[in-house]
């Protein structure tokens, strides 16, 4: 139990209750940096937002040395809603010292550990961040028209310091994502002195991992290749004893080809969220090649790995297996862990002893009803429960509502696989804050992509009468 005394109610001295935001923010990771960046030359709005982590942190466990992002430099927290923000990649460059030696590097993807790096930057430079702030509850105030946000703000050490309430007109969430660790292997992750961990936690263990006798990696994604490669460059030739299991049904490229990422577009996104509730919900596992397969030259520099290992004969002691579930999963002795396998399509099983689990399983959007549960009357849900999102990424609520909820990476379900893509980060801030603003101070074109995604969404943007008729598509007619 803590020795702390209990956290006693503060108004924090940024703010006094009496007087509303217009917009608090919930959680501080890229998406809601890229709100803070945008809203801050917005005079006229007054905005705070809060995290819980003690400062921004961004996949720490997954910058590995070498890694890069999957989206252009572009596709940094401002760029593609308004290059000349302060807040871009290159003024971030520019404010230390390093413009000229990226413009000789000629990097159109940048490590990802120098995209953490400027978010920091970002994060430690832009006002109304408040970092070691817990927010605990959101309700409606019905008699002031307003929202209630309840926070603990904690101590260096993570500890209830005190609590605070803030009341705003409107709110963006913006709370992450959490790993997700399949069921079968949830009791071994979670008890202690397991050599299971989520690829999120990958650095934190490497040292120790790379100790191991045998190594299994399950996860057919980026991170899963990554982590992968990564053990198999420190592990002695001949001698590496890594098997990489995964469900999909193959260790399959992400689509990067020029047309297929005009589905990471705001015409994509209109498109989706226009279709049937059935559809978007078949739609999203179809699409997984499109934003869940390996960057074409990481699954090169895998290849090139395990073919040097084969110049002097021999194979390199690896097993690359897709098409795998894990059934169970369970202790064996104290230190190894038993995996009960079974192929998908061969309906054959069989079992691995492994010294450590390494789960690149990705990421599951965090789930919102705790922390909105006093917003649960006013809410209006889908027919699977979830809350309905229109196409500003407001919440649809009740109308007695006067104020709005935005969200930022919720909506998978409503606005498709886009959602979580760094590459829309700006323009869904930039939407939200046309929207709250009503004075559109970040004009956004019309048209994004060269594909028209459905039949009935006609060009936006059709200049004469000649183009007009070129355009029309002709029904057609069945016999």
């Amino acid at each position: 139990m803590s020795s702390q005394p209990p956290p006693t109610p503060a108004t924090p001295p940024h703010h006094q209750p009496e007087a509303p935001r217009d917009l608090v923010g919930i959680g501080i990771g890229p998406f809601n940096l890229s709100l803070a960046a945008l809203a801050h030359p917005l005079t006229e709005l007054d905005t705070v937002f809060y995290e819980q982590a003690p400062a921004f942190d961004w996949h720490p466990g997954l910058l590995i040395e070498g890694a890069t992002l999957q989206v252009p430099f572009l596709a940094d927290l401002v760029t593609l809603a308004d290059p000349a923000s302060p807040w871009s990649f290159l003024n971030y460059l520019k404010a230390r010292d390093r413009l000229f030696p990226f413009y000789f590097a000629e990097r159109f993807h940048i490590h990802r550990a120098e995209y953490a790096a400027y978010c920091r930057w970002a994060s430690e430079n832009i006002p109304g961040l408040h970092f070691g702030h817990q927010v605990d509850a959101v309700r409606w105030n019905p008699e002031r028209d307003l929202f209630e946000v309840d926070f603990t703000q904690l101590d260096t050490d993570g500890e209830a310091e005190a609590l605070g309430r803030t009341y705003t007109k409107n709110i963006v969430l913006g709370i992450g994502t959490t790993p997700y660790i399949p069921e079968p292997l949830r009791p071994l992750v979670e008890a202690p002195g397991v050599p299971v961990i989520h690829a999120a936690d990958y650095l934190e263990h490497r040292e120790k991992f790379l100790t191991a006798d045998h190594i299994t990696v399950i996860g057919s994604g980026q991170s899963g290749a990554e982590v992968f490669l990564d053990l198999l460059r420190h592990r002695p030739a001949g001698h590496e004893k890594i098997h990489w299991l995964a469900r999909t049904e193959a260790f399959a490229p992400m689509e990067y080809s020029k047309l297929g990422l005009e589905h990471f577009t705001p015409d994509y996104t209109r498109y989706f969220h226009a279709l049937p509730e059935p559809v978007r919900d078949r739609l999203v596992p179809a699409q997984w090649q499109l934003h869940k397969g390996i960057d074409a030259d990481t699954i090169a520099a895998i290849h090139d790995e395990l073919y040097r290992r084969t110049l002097h004969g021999g194979w390199p002691d690896t097993v690359l297996t897709p098409g795998v579930h894990v059934r169970t999963a369970g202790r064996v002795a104290t230190t190894k862990v038993e995996l009960h396998l079974e192929h998908i399509q061969q309906g054959s099983r069989s079992r691995i002893t492994t010294d450590a689990v390494i789960l690149a399983t990705g990421y599951r959007e965090r789930p919102l009803g705790q922390l909105l549960a006093g917003l649960d009357p006013y809410m209006r849900r889908d027919a699977s429960e979830r809350p309905r999102i229109d196409d500003q990424y407001r919440l649809v609520l009740d109308p007695s509502v006067t104020g709005a909820v935005h969200v930022q990476n919720a909506e998978r379900h409503t606005h498709g696989i886009g959602t979580p893509d760094l590459g829309l980060a700006a323009w869904r801030s930039a939407t939200i804050l046309n929207t709250l603003t009503g004075k559109n101070p970040y004009p956004l074109p019309s048209r994004t992509a060269f594909t028209t995604f459905g039949l009935d969404q006609p060009p936006p943007h059709i200049p004469n009468a000649r183009q007009r008729q070129a355009q029309v598509l002709t029904p057609l007619v069945e016999s």
